[in-house]
């Protein structure tokens, strides 16, 4: 993942931890070749030959499954001989009591085997921890729960549900290592970690645990170029690889002076960024990003394209961050990577490119025809949107659950999604302030069944200034999870009303929540919208709630979907759940690709949470927003 602290370099303390001149090899196992990659002094060694990793970052959980051998072929073309992945734990095992699913979308092994195929090595970051803008850092909610957890750490209780999941993922890994004839060439231990804890008891421990289920290869820890982060994420017998987007210089003089024994690997060269709601769309320079990353390369050093493809976060799996507000990331993770989010080959694969083969004293060759083809799309068409149940009975729909005080999403067992509280109060004469405590993220209040405002997180001293009669009312709250913190010390915060709610200074007791999980199939929304029937608050063009078109396709193609004049909420298409849009941008269209549509009618499906327009819109080519005045370069 892109960290998020400044790349100034800390002044190294006075005794530094250095690393052997010979890399620690795996504990021997019988029947089983060495490790594919060794080091010596500051040389990587592949089988005993001087070796670089030239990589890119591809997330299979990312990228629809029919367009894997699609995006790896146009990886390999780059001139890479690596690709890295992360592995995503939520995307496996999103139930807790329900097995991992290794099948389908979520077929590892297949991705895996697919970049070796083509001739590529693979690196594999299982995390636990991912970060990587994806929700709640890769780890299933259910699984971080217990308030008394202390996350990322040596606790048993922490401990214990990662060895469970590694008892379930290694397998899959393990067999597709190089040592046993695959791909697979190392695996990080944990993620980042010196930009967030110190217990280097659980790096160990992180690391047995992949020796112990099988992982022979090669192990290295991630962390940011500067003393700081080494202090807090290596290990002292394990190599350590840097995540930056800059000054990869300074950041081989840290590695030579800490780590005098070791290559200096840029595992993230950060050469594209990723977008939060309500900011700019981030770009960097093709000719400035290669340039930066070259200084690594002329170093002798090796370095991965972190993204090469970026891809989309589908569904509801983009993460937040938080500085301050809450900060929820869009739904394309298009990242300005060399190969587009739809798979266009950009100004800056040819710059790479270039630098690839350059660096290995290669002569440029042509590109395949099939991989500069134009792509085929769509052509541009309207879609006509009926309104359909009201947003405020849908939320009403489902079963209550009571309590004293609102509860929050984990104790409600609710991943992903909103959860409609709702209670009698009391105002007083004239109105009053409603204030949502510990609110995360984003409210939506209902006082007697008209709305009286939205609020979201960081509104706690503030609140919702509402003028009233005076007396009891009904007072209704639909807060909607923007996506689970994925970076940072709040990692692991719950969603929903975690604090209670106030009328100025006083209290509301006795709640009815009802979840809404939208991860459920859609029909089986649409099912419980009917049940709730349309009531005075259904649906209009207006308004939020259901809407529904259907649109023809001769012959499936990629397309760009637009919602002009709707405000913020999330689209179907086919019954799969593209993601969120927001009028607030930066984002406008949302990507859809050609496996997700089919010959002849097509259905489009939106849940609008505050006003909608009258039409969708198929567009031929993205539109990420307006590149504003702060780029990459700019970042750190």
């Amino acid at each position: 993942m892109p960290a998020q602290a400044p790349e100034v370099s800390v002044p190294a303390p006075e005794v530094s931890v250095q690393a052997p001149e010979v890399t620690v090899p795996a504990p021997e196992v019988s029947g089983r070749a060495a490790p594919s990659l060794s080091h010596s002094g500051r040389r990587l060694h592949r089988y005993g030959r001087p070796h670089r990793i030239i990589a890119g970052a591809i997330h299979y959980f990312r990228v629809h499954p029919e367009q894997w051998q699609d995006r790896i072929a146009r990886l390999a073309a780059m001139g890479v001989n690596t690709l890295d992945t992360y592995v995503a734990w939520n995307f496996h095992q999103p139930t807790k009591g329900v097995p991992p699913d290794f099948t389908g979308w979520r077929d590892l092994a297949r991705f895996i085997t697919l970049a070796g195929d083509a001739g590529l090595d693979v690196i594999v970051r299982p995390g636990p921890y991912i970060c990587a803008e994806w929700d709640n850092g890769g780890f299933p909610s259910w699984a971080i729960s217990d308030p008394g957890m202390v996350l990322r750490s040596s606790d048993p209780r922490f401990t214990g549900v990662v060895g469970a999941w590694y008892d379930e993922l290694l397998p899959v890994i393990a067999p597709l290592q190089a040592a046993n004839g695959g791909p697979v060439v190392a695996v990080q231990i944990e993620n980042e970690y010196g930009s967030y804890g110190d217990d280097a008891e659980y790096l160990r421990w992180n690391r047995d645990a992949l020796r112990s289920r099988g992982i022979t290869e090669m192990l290295f820890t991630a962390d940011g170029g500067t003393d700081y982060f080494l202090d807090g994420g290596s290990l002292p017998d394990t190599w350590a690889t840097a995540t930056l987007g800059s000054r990869g210089d300074d950041a081989d003089a840290v590695w030579q002076r800490r780590r005098p024994g070791e290559p200096f690997f840029n595992v993230e060269f950060w050469n594209g960024w990723f977008d939060h709601w309500t900011e700019d769309h981030h770009t960097r320079n093709a000719d400035e990003a290669t340039a930066e990353m070259k200084k690594v390369l002329d170093l002798d050093g090796s370095v991965c394209l972190y993204m090469a493809h970026g891809g989309t976060n589908f569904g509801l799996t983009s993460g937040c961050n938080h500085d301050g507000v809450i900060q929820p990331t869009v739904t394309s993770y298009d990242s300005d990577a060399p190969i587009a989010e739809d798979g266009r080959l950009t100004e800056k694969f040819h710059a790479m490119r270039a630098a690839f083969f350059a660096a290995g004293g290669r002569e440029l060759t042509p590109l395949p025809e099939s991989l500069t083809r134009p792509a085929t799309v769509l052509p541009a068409s309207a879609i006509d949107l009926v309104p359909g149940t009201g947003l405020l009975d849908l939320a009403r729909a489902g079963e209550p659950v009571g309590s004293l005080k609102p509860l929050s999403f984990e104790q409600l067992g609710l991943d992903r999604g909103m959860v409609h509280y709702t209670a009698r109060a009391v105002l007083p004469l004239g109105g009053g302030t409603i204030k949502l405590r510990g609110l995360h993220d984003r409210a939506h209040v209902w006082i007697d069944g008209v709305p009286a405002g939205v609020l979201s997180d960081g509104t706690e001293e503030t609140g919702l200034q509402v003028a009233h009669p005076g007396g009891s009312v009904v007072l209704e709250i639909l807060v909607e999870n923007q996506g689970r913190i994925n970076y940072g010390p709040l990692f692991g915060q719950g969603k929903g009303i975690l604090g209670g709610v106030l009328v100025n200074q006083r209290y509301v007791f006795h709640w009815e929540q009802r979840t809404l999980d939208l991860d459920r199939p859609l029909d089986e929304l649409l099912d419980l919208a009917g049940s709730a029937g349309a009531g005075a608050c259904a649906g209009t063009a207006a308004g939020p709630g259901w809407l529904h078109g259907e649109f023809e396709v001769r012959e499936p193609a990629d397309t760009h979907l637009a919602l002009p004049g709707f405000g913020k909420g999330f689209v179907w298409t086919n019954g799969f759940l593209l993601g969120r849009y927001w009028e607030v941008g930066p984002q406008v269209t949302l990507y859809v690709p050609a496996p997700l549509l089919r010959a002849g009618t097509n259905r489009l499906t939106v849940l609008e949470l505050e006003h909608a327009g009258m039409q969708a819109e198929l567009r031929e080519t993205a539109d990420l927003g307006a590149k504003g005045p702060v780029h990459i370069e700019d970042l750190g």
